[in-house]
């Protein structure tokens, strides 16, 4: 599985969004972080680019009315 998130990265993502937050708050937050990335990179394994998405629309094979 994919490193652990630190918390500089975590700071460093808040910077970029324009978030202020103490170092407190982020300590609180990065283990939700990680754990919601951990699923995340779960999530992904299992999509493939062998089956199509249910909500797929390819006007090719449509019929016309």
């Amino acid at each position: 599985m994919a490193k652990e998130i630190t918390l500089a990265q975590l700071q460093k993502m808040a910077e970029r969004s324009g978030l202020k937050l103490s170092d407190e708050d982020l300590e609180k937050l990065l283990p939700g972080v990680n754990r919601s990335h951990h699923q995340l990179l779960e999530l992904r394994e299992l999509i493939t680019d062998s089956i199509e998405p249910a909500a797929a629309f390819v006007t090719s094979r449509t019929e016309k009315r």
